[in-house]
């Protein structure tokens, strides 16, 4: 059922952020946020594969569920499976190196800018991250991995952010650098900052 809604809101958010369908660079940034999430979610898609090859199931909760059996499997199987997951989680969230898609995305109306940069498209990879944090706190190299992509990502984004002239484009840098934020303190096993952090953005 994830699965299925993260495909819906990337569809989605490509149609809003090709509203003005005659504008060739808005046309660029629909197709540029659509190929760069289908290069995410092909590694997420593989995780949910994966998930159900190695557990049976893709029911995470219950007494069969997946957080339950992860101390049943090795080491290697649990990190493949949660940075399969995390790259999913990088594409939506517009984590380095596949952030390109978001400043590009503020060729759509303000208000679907704004949607997307607050509650929508971006918080579903933070969201799926602590949501899964049963497997990633089961991998010490996948936790490594997340902080270290959610810092670079923080101060990559805020550098840029400083740097640029328009002012939906230093929003959308802003945002790339809070993001990072965020993945940094899921990384870090701050689950509850994460998503007190997510919840306090999105509101802003």
């Amino acid at each position: 059922i994830v699965f299925f809604f993260w495909e819906a809101v990337g569809l989605c958010s490509y149609l809003l952020i090709g509203y003005y369908y005659k504008r060739r660079s808005a046309g660029n940034a629909a197709k540029k946020a659509f190929i760069v999430n289908r290069v995410g979610d092909l590694g997420f898609g593989l995780g949910v594969i994966m998930v159900f090859w190695t557990f049976g199931t893709v029911n995470f909760w219950g007494d069969e569920g997946v957080f339950a059996r992860v101390g049943e499997f090795g080491q290697t199987t649990i990190t493949v499976i949660a940075l399969l997951l995390f790259t999913g989680a990088i594409g939506k969230s517009a984590q380095f190196p596949l952030h390109v898609w978001l400043p590009d995305a503020m060729e759509g109306p303000t208000p679907v800018s704004a949607l997307i940069h607050a509650a929508t498209m971006v918080t579903a990879g933070i969201y799926l991250v602590a949501r899964s944090n049963a497997i990633f706190q089961a991998s010490t190299t996948a936790m490594l991995v997340v902080t270290c992509v959610g810092l670079f990502t923080a101060f990559m984004g805020a550098s840029i952010a400083i740097t640029q002239n328009d002012i939906k484009r230093i929003v959308a840098y802003s945002t790339v650098s809070q993001l990072g934020f965020m993945a940094f303190a899921l990384g870090t096993g701050a689950w509850m900052a994460a998503i007190f952090h997510l919840m306090t953005h999105a509101f802003f």
